[in-house]
Protein backbone atom coordinates (compact mmCIF):
# COMPACT_ATOMS: atom_id res chain seq x y z
CA UNK A 1 0.00 0.00 0.00
CA UNK A 2 1.42 3.44 -0.67
CA UNK A 3 2.28 6.00 1.68
CA UNK A 4 -1.09 8.32 0.87
CA UNK A 5 -3.34 5.17 0.72
CA UNK A 6 -2.04 4.27 4.17
CA UNK A 7 -2.25 7.64 5.54
CA UNK A 8 -5.90 8.27 4.26
CA UNK A 9 -7.13 4.46 5.60
CA UNK A 10 -5.33 5.32 9.26
CA UNK A 11 -7.16 8.97 8.73
CA UNK A 12 -10.45 7.53 8.00
CA UNK A 13 -10.50 4.76 11.24
CA UNK A 14 -9.51 7.60 13.54
CA UNK A 15 -11.83 9.59 12.06
CA UNK A 16 -14.74 7.32 12.47
CA UNK A 17 -13.63 5.58 15.88
CA UNK A 18 -13.13 9.79 17.38
CA UNK A 19 -16.79 10.82 16.08
CA UNK A 20 -18.37 7.94 16.91
CA UNK A 21 -16.93 8.17 20.60
CA UNK A 22 -17.96 12.36 20.38
CA UNK A 23 -21.65 11.21 19.00
CA UNK A 24 -22.18 8.40 21.38
CA UNK A 25 -21.87 10.77 24.36
CA UNK A 26 -24.60 12.83 23.33
CA UNK A 27 -26.57 9.68 22.19
CA UNK A 28 -26.21 7.84 25.85
CA UNK A 29 -26.63 11.28 27.80
CA UNK A 30 -29.69 12.16 25.71
CA UNK A 31 -31.64 8.71 25.86
CA UNK A 32 -31.08 9.01 30.36
CA UNK A 33 -32.40 12.18 30.10
CA UNK A 34 -35.47 11.27 28.10
CA UNK A 35 -34.78 13.00 25.08
CA UNK A 36 -36.00 10.80 22.09
CA UNK A 37 -32.92 10.42 19.40
CA UNK A 38 -34.60 9.71 15.83
CA UNK A 39 -31.22 9.13 14.07
CA UNK A 40 -27.41 8.05 15.05
CA UNK A 41 -25.12 8.82 12.06
CA UNK A 42 -21.46 8.06 11.24
CA UNK A 43 -20.74 10.66 8.43
CA UNK A 44 -22.68 13.12 6.24
CA UNK A 45 -24.46 12.72 2.74
CA UNK A 46 -25.98 9.70 0.51
CA UNK A 47 -26.75 7.28 3.42
CA UNK A 48 -25.20 3.89 2.96
CA UNK A 49 -26.57 1.66 5.47
CA UNK A 50 -28.95 2.03 8.03
CA UNK A 51 -31.74 -0.03 10.31
CA UNK A 52 -34.45 1.08 13.33
CA UNK A 53 -33.53 -0.59 16.29
CA UNK A 54 -35.99 -1.66 18.79
CA UNK A 55 -35.74 1.44 20.97
CA UNK A 56 -37.01 3.43 17.72
CA UNK A 57 -33.66 4.61 16.85
CA UNK A 58 -32.35 4.75 13.23
CA UNK A 59 -28.34 4.12 13.00
CA UNK A 60 -26.93 4.76 9.70
CA UNK A 61 -23.39 5.18 8.00
CA UNK A 62 -23.08 7.91 5.37
CA UNK A 63 -21.03 8.44 2.29
CA UNK A 64 -18.93 11.37 3.76
CA UNK A 65 -17.00 10.29 7.08
CA UNK A 66 -15.97 13.48 7.97
CA UNK A 67 -18.44 13.95 10.83
CA UNK A 68 -21.28 12.76 12.42
CA UNK A 69 -24.62 13.57 14.10
CA UNK A 70 -27.05 12.53 16.98
CA UNK A 71 -30.60 13.95 15.64
CA UNK A 72 -33.48 14.27 18.49
CA UNK A 73 -36.95 14.91 18.50
CA UNK A 74 -37.15 18.80 18.68
CA UNK A 75 -39.95 21.18 18.28
CA UNK A 76 -37.78 24.10 16.51
CA UNK A 77 -36.91 21.29 13.77
CA UNK A 78 -40.75 19.70 12.70
CA UNK A 79 -44.12 19.20 14.57
CA UNK A 80 -43.93 17.15 17.43
CA UNK A 81 -47.16 15.09 18.62
CA UNK A 82 -48.61 16.71 22.04
CA UNK A 83 -47.68 12.74 23.33
CA UNK A 84 -44.30 12.58 22.54
CA UNK A 85 -44.05 16.59 23.52
CA UNK A 86 -41.97 15.54 26.66
CA UNK A 87 -39.70 13.92 25.17
CA UNK A 88 -38.14 17.00 22.74
CA UNK A 89 -34.90 18.37 23.73
CA UNK A 90 -35.93 21.92 23.51
CA UNK A 91 -38.61 20.95 26.40
CA UNK A 92 -35.74 19.71 28.89
CA UNK A 93 -34.52 21.85 31.37
CA UNK A 94 -31.18 24.08 31.02
CA UNK A 95 -29.39 21.05 33.45
CA UNK A 96 -30.43 18.39 31.36
CA UNK A 97 -29.54 19.88 27.83
CA UNK A 98 -26.32 21.56 29.20
CA UNK A 99 -25.64 17.63 30.44
CA UNK A 100 -26.56 16.33 26.46
CA UNK A 101 -24.59 18.90 24.92
CA UNK A 102 -21.43 18.54 26.99
CA UNK A 103 -21.77 14.80 26.96
CA UNK A 104 -20.09 14.89 23.64
CA UNK A 105 -16.49 16.71 24.11
CA UNK A 106 -16.43 14.82 27.66
CA UNK A 107 -16.84 11.48 25.87
CA UNK A 108 -13.33 12.43 24.04
CA UNK A 109 -11.68 13.09 27.28
CA UNK A 110 -12.52 9.97 28.54
CA UNK A 111 -12.05 7.91 25.49
CA UNK A 112 -8.49 9.73 25.70
CA UNK A 113 -8.32 8.57 29.22
CA UNK A 114 -9.03 4.88 28.10
CA UNK A 115 -6.57 5.30 25.38
CA UNK A 116 -3.76 5.96 27.26
CA UNK A 117 -4.47 3.08 29.83
CA UNK A 118 -3.82 1.35 27.17
CA UNK A 119 -0.77 2.36 26.10
CA UNK A 120 0.84 2.23 29.53
CA UNK A 121 -0.62 -1.28 29.60
CA UNK A 122 0.85 -2.71 26.67
CA UNK A 123 4.02 -0.49 27.02
CA UNK A 124 5.18 2.61 25.91
CA UNK A 125 9.07 2.56 24.32
CA UNK A 126 11.27 5.07 24.13
CA UNK A 127 14.51 6.77 24.25
CA UNK A 128 16.02 8.18 26.87
CA UNK A 129 16.59 12.20 26.44
CA UNK A 130 20.32 12.29 25.61
CA UNK A 131 21.85 14.73 24.09
CA UNK A 132 23.89 13.62 20.55
CA UNK A 133 24.79 15.77 17.90
CA UNK A 134 25.57 19.94 19.32
CA UNK A 135 25.48 22.88 16.78
CA UNK A 136 28.92 24.51 17.84
CA UNK A 137 28.27 28.10 18.37
CA UNK A 138 24.51 27.65 18.80
CA UNK A 139 21.74 28.48 21.14
CA UNK A 140 22.65 25.76 22.86
CA UNK A 141 26.30 25.22 22.66
CA UNK A 142 26.55 28.50 24.19
CA UNK A 143 24.57 28.13 27.25
CA UNK A 144 26.31 24.88 28.08
CA UNK A 145 24.39 21.82 26.66
CA UNK A 146 27.15 19.23 25.41
CA UNK A 147 27.07 15.80 23.35
CA UNK A 148 25.84 13.20 25.71
CA UNK A 149 24.40 14.94 28.73
CA UNK A 150 20.71 14.22 29.71
CA UNK A 151 17.72 16.03 30.14
CA UNK A 152 16.20 14.59 33.39
CA UNK A 153 13.82 17.85 33.75
CA UNK A 154 12.01 20.63 31.45
CA UNK A 155 11.29 23.65 33.83
CA UNK A 156 11.23 21.49 36.73
CA UNK A 157 8.76 18.69 34.96
CA UNK A 158 10.55 15.42 34.89
CA UNK A 159 11.00 13.79 31.84
CA UNK A 160 12.43 9.91 30.94
CA UNK A 161 11.84 10.26 27.25
CA UNK A 162 11.92 12.70 24.16
CA UNK A 163 8.19 13.20 24.22
CA UNK A 164 8.34 14.30 27.37
CA UNK A 165 11.06 17.02 26.32
CA UNK A 166 8.94 18.07 23.09
CA UNK A 167 5.87 18.32 25.38
CA UNK A 168 7.98 20.67 27.61
CA UNK A 169 9.36 22.82 24.65
CA UNK A 170 6.18 23.35 23.20
CA UNK A 171 4.69 24.39 26.51
CA UNK A 172 7.64 27.24 26.49
CA UNK A 173 6.86 28.69 23.68
CA UNK A 174 6.56 32.42 24.67
CA UNK A 175 9.11 32.18 27.56
CA UNK A 176 12.43 34.22 27.43
CA UNK A 177 13.77 31.09 28.47
CA UNK A 178 13.31 27.70 29.63
CA UNK A 179 15.18 25.70 32.52
CA UNK A 180 16.49 22.31 31.95
CA UNK A 181 18.34 20.09 34.49
CA UNK A 182 21.04 17.82 32.84
CA UNK A 183 22.92 14.75 34.01
CA UNK A 184 27.19 14.86 32.22
CA UNK A 185 28.06 11.39 30.97
CA UNK A 186 29.97 11.37 34.62
CA UNK A 187 26.84 11.80 36.66
CA UNK A 188 27.46 15.26 37.38
CA UNK A 189 23.96 17.19 37.58
CA UNK A 190 23.18 20.86 36.53
CA UNK A 191 20.69 23.70 35.80
CA UNK A 192 20.99 25.40 32.35
CA UNK A 193 18.74 28.59 31.32
CA UNK A 194 18.63 27.96 27.49
CA UNK A 195 17.33 31.35 26.17
CA UNK A 196 14.58 31.19 23.73
CA UNK A 197 14.33 34.91 22.78
CA UNK A 198 14.80 34.28 19.07
CA UNK A 199 13.27 30.65 18.86
CA UNK A 200 9.43 29.82 17.83
CA UNK A 201 7.84 27.10 17.19
CA UNK A 202 7.74 25.97 13.50
CA UNK A 203 5.33 23.22 11.79
CA UNK A 204 7.90 21.77 9.51
CA UNK A 205 10.73 20.63 12.55
CA UNK A 206 8.67 18.00 14.47
CA UNK A 207 11.68 18.19 17.12
CA UNK A 208 10.90 22.16 18.18
CA UNK A 209 14.08 22.24 20.17
CA UNK A 210 16.50 21.35 16.87
CA UNK A 211 16.27 25.14 15.93
CA UNK A 212 18.18 25.56 19.64
CA UNK A 213 21.46 23.62 18.18
CA UNK A 214 21.27 20.17 20.02
CA UNK A 215 19.52 16.72 18.63
CA UNK A 216 18.57 13.29 19.71
CA UNK A 217 21.30 10.83 20.29
CA UNK A 218 20.52 9.00 16.96
CA UNK A 219 21.10 5.51 15.62
CA UNK A 220 23.84 5.06 13.81
CA UNK A 221 22.96 5.70 9.76
CA UNK A 222 25.57 3.98 7.63
CA UNK A 223 25.80 5.09 3.90
CA UNK A 224 24.21 1.37 2.72
CA UNK A 225 20.88 0.81 0.96
CA UNK A 226 18.08 -0.90 2.98
CA UNK A 227 15.48 0.14 0.56
CA UNK A 228 14.48 1.88 -2.58
CA UNK A 229 11.32 3.23 -3.51
CA UNK A 230 9.63 1.28 -6.40
CA UNK A 231 9.83 3.55 -9.68
CA UNK A 232 12.51 6.09 -7.87
CA UNK A 233 15.11 8.04 -9.00
CA UNK A 234 17.35 5.08 -7.33
CA UNK A 235 15.76 2.56 -8.77
CA UNK A 236 15.45 3.89 -12.04
CA UNK A 237 19.47 4.67 -11.74
CA UNK A 238 19.86 0.62 -11.39
CA UNK A 239 20.93 0.90 -7.54
CA UNK A 240 20.05 -2.46 -5.17
CA UNK A 241 19.34 -3.04 -2.09
CA UNK A 242 22.92 -3.70 -0.43
CA UNK A 243 24.65 -1.29 -2.34
CA UNK A 244 27.21 0.72 0.04
CA UNK A 245 27.49 4.42 -1.08
CA UNK A 246 31.72 4.76 -1.87
CA UNK A 247 31.80 8.42 -3.40
CA UNK A 248 29.88 10.99 -5.16
CA UNK A 249 32.03 12.74 -8.25
CA UNK A 250 34.70 11.42 -6.94
CA UNK A 251 34.22 12.47 -3.18
CA UNK A 252 34.45 10.07 -0.74
CA UNK A 253 31.24 9.67 1.45
CA UNK A 254 31.99 9.23 5.25
CA UNK A 255 28.40 9.08 6.38
CA UNK A 256 24.88 9.08 5.36
CA UNK A 257 23.99 13.00 6.29
CA UNK A 258 26.82 13.86 3.91
CA UNK A 259 25.18 11.61 1.04
CA UNK A 260 21.26 12.56 1.60
CA UNK A 261 22.43 16.35 1.42
CA UNK A 262 24.42 16.35 -1.84
CA UNK A 263 21.04 14.61 -3.26
CA UNK A 264 18.97 17.16 -1.76
CA UNK A 265 21.03 19.62 -3.47
CA UNK A 266 21.02 18.39 -6.93
CA UNK A 267 17.70 18.17 -8.18
CA UNK A 268 18.01 16.90 -12.12
CA UNK A 269 21.27 17.08 -11.77
CA UNK A 270 23.19 13.69 -12.65
CA UNK A 271 25.60 12.28 -9.89
CA UNK A 272 28.43 9.62 -10.66
CA UNK A 273 28.16 7.22 -7.28
CA UNK A 274 31.05 4.64 -6.70
CA UNK A 275 28.95 1.73 -5.44
CA UNK A 276 30.68 -1.53 -4.06
CA UNK A 277 28.01 -4.58 -4.37
CA UNK A 278 29.14 -7.90 -3.83
CA UNK A 279 32.95 -7.21 -3.50
CA UNK A 280 32.95 -5.34 -6.47
CA UNK A 281 33.04 -1.67 -7.36
CA UNK A 282 30.83 -0.17 -9.82
CA UNK A 283 29.52 3.33 -11.59
CA UNK A 284 26.07 4.41 -11.25
CA UNK A 285 24.66 7.51 -12.56
CA UNK A 286 21.92 9.21 -10.40
CA UNK A 287 19.63 11.65 -11.49
CA UNK A 288 17.47 12.54 -8.19
CA UNK A 289 14.00 14.00 -8.56
CA UNK A 290 12.99 17.52 -8.68
CA UNK A 291 9.98 18.51 -5.46
CA UNK A 292 9.10 21.46 -4.20
CA UNK A 293 8.66 22.25 -0.94
CA UNK A 294 6.97 25.38 1.20
CA UNK A 295 10.57 27.24 0.30
CA UNK A 296 12.36 25.54 -1.43
CA UNK A 297 13.31 22.65 -4.51
CA UNK A 298 15.40 19.58 -3.47
CA UNK A 299 16.42 16.48 -5.11
CA UNK A 300 14.93 13.29 -4.01
CA UNK A 301 16.24 9.55 -4.99
CA UNK A 302 13.95 7.34 -2.90
CA UNK A 303 16.75 5.60 -0.97
CA UNK A 304 16.89 4.36 2.59
CA UNK A 305 19.69 3.20 4.12
CA UNK A 306 20.58 0.80 6.78
CA UNK A 307 20.24 2.15 10.35
CA UNK A 308 22.02 0.45 13.56
CA UNK A 309 19.55 0.70 16.62
CA UNK A 310 20.71 2.10 19.80
CA UNK A 311 22.38 0.06 22.62
CA UNK A 312 19.83 -1.08 24.84
CA UNK A 313 20.77 0.98 27.53
CA UNK A 314 19.43 4.42 25.99
CA UNK A 315 15.93 2.63 25.47
CA UNK A 316 13.14 2.82 28.20
CA UNK A 317 9.79 0.71 28.13
CA UNK A 318 7.46 2.69 30.27
CA UNK A 319 4.36 -0.10 31.62
CA UNK A 320 2.29 -0.60 34.36
CA UNK A 321 -0.07 -2.85 35.57
CA UNK A 322 -3.79 -2.49 35.24
CA UNK A 323 -4.54 -0.41 38.50
CA UNK A 324 -1.49 1.82 37.96
CA UNK A 325 -2.12 2.52 34.86
CA UNK A 326 -5.12 4.24 35.21
CA UNK A 327 -3.21 6.87 37.64
CA UNK A 328 -1.07 7.53 34.67
CA UNK A 329 -3.91 7.53 32.25
CA UNK A 330 -5.26 10.33 33.84
CA UNK A 331 -2.06 12.02 34.56
CA UNK A 332 -0.92 11.94 30.64
CA UNK A 333 -4.56 13.49 29.57
CA UNK A 334 -4.17 15.98 31.97
CA UNK A 335 -1.31 17.31 30.62
CA UNK A 336 -1.95 16.75 27.20
CA UNK A 337 -5.21 19.04 27.59
CA UNK A 338 -2.94 21.58 30.12
CA UNK A 339 -0.47 21.45 26.72
CA UNK A 340 -3.35 21.68 24.53
CA UNK A 341 -5.06 24.47 26.13
CA UNK A 342 -1.81 26.85 26.24
CA UNK A 343 -1.22 26.11 22.68
CA UNK A 344 -4.66 27.36 22.02
CA UNK A 345 -4.19 30.42 24.10
CA UNK A 346 -0.87 31.50 22.41
CA UNK A 347 -2.30 30.99 19.27
CA UNK A 348 -5.21 33.73 20.04
CA UNK A 349 -2.37 36.31 21.52
CA UNK A 350 -0.33 35.65 18.71
CA UNK A 351 2.80 34.28 20.71
CA UNK A 352 2.44 31.49 18.12
CA UNK A 353 1.70 31.17 14.61
CA UNK A 354 -1.28 30.69 12.91
CA UNK A 355 0.93 28.84 10.17
CA UNK A 356 1.07 25.81 13.24
CA UNK A 357 -2.96 25.19 12.61
CA UNK A 358 -2.95 21.85 11.05
CA UNK A 359 -5.81 20.50 8.77
CA UNK A 360 -6.46 16.87 8.14
CA UNK A 361 -3.48 15.98 5.32
CA UNK A 362 -1.69 16.76 8.84
CA UNK A 363 -3.76 15.05 10.60
CA UNK A 364 -3.73 12.20 8.11
CA UNK A 365 0.11 11.58 7.97
CA UNK A 366 0.14 11.41 11.50
CA UNK A 367 -2.28 8.91 11.99
CA UNK A 368 -0.20 6.98 9.21
CA UNK A 369 2.89 7.39 10.86
CA UNK A 370 1.97 6.73 13.80
CA UNK A 371 -0.06 3.23 12.59
CA UNK A 372 3.17 2.19 10.98
CA UNK A 373 4.81 2.33 14.02
CA UNK A 374 2.52 0.31 15.76
CA UNK A 375 -0.90 -0.47 17.99
CA UNK A 376 0.67 1.61 20.97
CA UNK A 377 1.75 4.59 19.24
CA UNK A 378 -1.42 4.22 16.99
CA UNK A 379 -3.32 4.54 20.83
CA UNK A 380 -1.22 7.68 21.59
CA UNK A 381 -2.33 9.76 18.67
CA UNK A 382 -5.96 8.47 19.03
CA UNK A 383 -5.60 10.14 22.56
CA UNK A 384 -3.66 12.97 22.03
CA UNK A 385 -6.51 13.54 18.94
CA UNK A 386 -9.30 13.23 21.02
CA UNK A 387 -8.73 15.65 23.70
CA UNK A 388 -7.69 18.19 21.18
CA UNK A 389 -11.35 17.52 19.58
CA UNK A 390 -13.06 17.63 22.97
CA UNK A 391 -11.37 21.18 23.71
CA UNK A 392 -12.08 22.14 20.04
CA UNK A 393 -15.61 20.96 20.24
CA UNK A 394 -15.33 23.27 23.77
CA UNK A 395 -14.94 26.84 22.38
CA UNK A 396 -17.52 29.11 22.61
CA UNK A 397 -17.88 29.48 18.83
CA UNK A 398 -22.33 28.75 18.18
CA UNK A 399 -21.96 26.20 15.56
CA UNK A 400 -20.22 24.28 17.67
CA UNK A 401 -20.98 22.44 21.06
CA UNK A 402 -19.62 25.18 23.54
CA UNK A 403 -21.30 27.88 21.77
CA UNK A 404 -24.44 25.64 22.93
CA UNK A 405 -23.08 25.81 26.42
CA UNK A 406 -22.66 29.23 26.18
CA UNK A 407 -26.14 29.94 25.57
CA UNK A 408 -27.08 27.98 27.84
CA UNK A 409 -25.11 29.16 30.51
CA UNK A 410 -26.66 32.72 29.24
CA UNK A 411 -30.35 31.10 29.39
CA UNK A 412 -29.87 29.91 33.07
CA UNK A 413 -28.38 33.74 34.16
CA UNK A 414 -31.52 35.22 32.31
CA UNK A 415 -34.36 32.76 33.47
CA UNK A 416 -35.24 32.61 29.29
CA UNK A 417 -33.59 31.67 26.47
CA UNK A 418 -31.58 33.77 24.26
CA UNK A 419 -33.86 35.24 21.39
CA UNK A 420 -33.77 32.41 18.03
CA UNK A 421 -32.87 35.80 15.76
CA UNK A 422 -29.97 36.55 17.77
CA UNK A 423 -28.82 32.76 17.53
CA UNK A 424 -29.58 32.85 13.78
CA UNK A 425 -27.12 35.56 13.47
CA UNK A 426 -24.19 33.97 16.21
CA UNK A 427 -24.31 30.92 14.19
CA UNK A 428 -23.94 32.49 11.11
CA UNK A 429 -20.43 34.53 12.30
CA UNK A 430 -19.42 31.05 14.35
CA UNK A 431 -19.81 29.26 11.10
CA UNK A 432 -17.74 32.33 9.30
CA UNK A 433 -15.27 32.01 11.51
CA UNK A 434 -14.82 28.09 11.76
CA UNK A 435 -14.81 28.19 8.06
CA UNK A 436 -11.71 30.78 8.34
CA UNK A 437 -9.69 28.48 10.33
CA UNK A 438 -10.51 25.40 8.64
CA UNK A 439 -9.06 27.47 5.30
CA UNK A 440 -5.66 28.58 7.45
CA UNK A 441 -5.75 24.81 8.17
CA UNK A 442 -5.94 23.11 4.96
CA UNK A 443 -3.68 26.22 3.47
CA UNK A 444 -0.87 25.35 5.84
CA UNK A 445 -1.27 21.62 4.73
CA UNK A 446 -0.81 22.65 1.16
CA UNK A 447 2.14 24.64 1.95
CA UNK A 448 4.09 21.99 3.69
CA UNK A 449 3.27 18.61 1.29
Amino acid sequence: MSAGLWNLASFLIALIILIAVHEWGHFWVARRCGVKVLRFSLGFGKILWNRKGKDGTEYSLSLIPLGGYVKMLDERIETVPAELKSQAFNNQSVAKRTAIVAAGPLANFVFAVVAFWLVFLLGVPGVKPVIGEITPSSVAYQAGLRSGMQILKVNQQAVTDWEGVSYGFVGAAGQSEINLTVESESGVQQRIMLPLTDWNISPDEPLPFRKLGFSPLAPEILPELAQLTPGGAGEKAGLQVGDKILSVNQISVNDWQQFAKTIQQSPDIPLQLQVSRDNQTISVTLIPERRETKDRIIGFAGLMPVVKPLPEKYLTETRYGPVDAVSHALKRTAEVTKLTLDVVGKLLTGTISVDNLSGPISIAKGAGDSAGFGLVYFLGFLGLISVNLGIMNLLPLPVLDGGHLLFFGIEALLGRPVPEKVQDIAYRIGAALLMCLMAIALFNDFTRF
